[in-house]
């Protein structure tokens, strides 16, 4: 079993980064974003204290929870500290994502709800929006690799939404749903390199400062996949109690996050196998594994995020284990 690693990270001020969102998709950023939330900077998309408005202001609490934080106290006593845990598997999809993918087709115009939104994601992304998009009553098309757990997308089904198996991984699966985008003029829901997937997922880190009492708070850690929960959680605390240490956790076989942050760019994992029909091929933590980081949440985490962990399959297992 492979300990844990611990990056501290030194961000890079002087930096110059692409701002630049990775969409994918021409239908994918609103037509009325530059109305809503004003002209693009120097820094980013959006300066990042319009980041908190776009937070404080997001639709999430429509079709998401406010979840509870709750101590962790077998773990804290083992620990010799005060753990929190943040339920977000009380959502009514069992994750975050429920957040971001509402808040951002709550800003679809008419004409983009009649043409319906395509998504590609690996299960939980795919749910959100298949949520959101019973709850508006549009159409909604998800592309999932053929090796996604059926528990995940037979529940995409069940919300409601079109599924479509395509492509041994994550990334065959993304060509055809942008494929898929083009020609039927859908507008592609992003799993977390959108401003307002961002927004959405960062209500989590406003939650975190009402239920607690910020000079109790030391650290925050948030599982890191292509960065949206993250982005989102650390730009909210961050600009609120910067004194607060904001870190990632990434399985060590999908750590693009840690890879981008320690090269100080955007990383691309050649060698993941993010599903496979073949027995051990696999990740285990297939929720988080991505080939790239998105650009806008790079951008983000670079500014805000203080290290990144890894851990092992064999750790995450026994943790598993341990705690249940």
């Amino acid at each position: 079993m492979s300990p844990s690693r611990v990056i501290d990270l030194i961000p890079n001020q002087n930096a110059k980064i692409n701002a630049s969102v990775d969409l994918e998709c021409t239908t994918a950023l609103p037509t009325t974003i530059k109305s809503h939330i004003g002209p693009e900077t120097a820094d980013g998309i959006f300066d990042d204290i319009e980041y908190l408005r776009m937070i404080l202001t997001a639709r999430v609490y429509d079709v998401c929870e406010e979840t509870p934080l709750v101590t962790a106290r077998n773990l804290s006593h083992r620990l010799a500290n005060t753990i929190y845990l943040k339920r977000e598997d009380l959502q009514p999809v069992f994750s975050f994502k429920c957040r971001g993918a509402y808040n951002r087709m709550s800003k679809l115009t008419e004409e983009e709800k009649q043409r319906g939104v395509i998504a590609v994601s690996a299960g939980n992304h795919a749910q959100g929006v298949a949520l959101a998009a019973k709850k508006m009553n549009i159409r909604a098309v998800i592309v999932m690799p053929k090796g996604s757990p059926e528990i995940k997308w037979a529940n995409v089904k069940r919300l409601g939404a079109e599924v479509i198996l395509f492509g041994n991984d994550f990334d065959e699966a993304k060509t055809e749903a942008i494929r898929l985008c083009q020609q039927n003029n859908f507008t592609m829901i992003h799993p977390y390199d959108d401003p307002y997937v961002i927004a959405g997922q960062g209500t989590i880190g406003a939650e975190i400062l009402h239920q607690l009492k910020s000079d109790k708070l030391d650290a925050v850690f948030c599982c890191v996949g292509g960065g949206g929960l993250i982005s989102g959680v650390a730009t909210y605390i961050k600009q609120i109690r910067p004194d607060i240490k904001i870190y990632g956790v990434n399985a060590e076989d999908s750590d693009a996050m840690t890879k981008s942050l320690q090269e100080g760019q955007r990383v691309e994992l050649k060698e993941a196998v993010i599903f496979s029909h073949l027995p051990d091929k696999g990740l285990f933590a297939d929720g988080t594994s991505i080939r790239i980081v998105g650009k806008e949440t790079f951008r983000l985490a670079q500014k805000y995020v203080d290290g990144m962990i890894t851990v092992g399959t064999d750790e995450i297992c026994k943790k598993i284990q341990s705690y249940y």
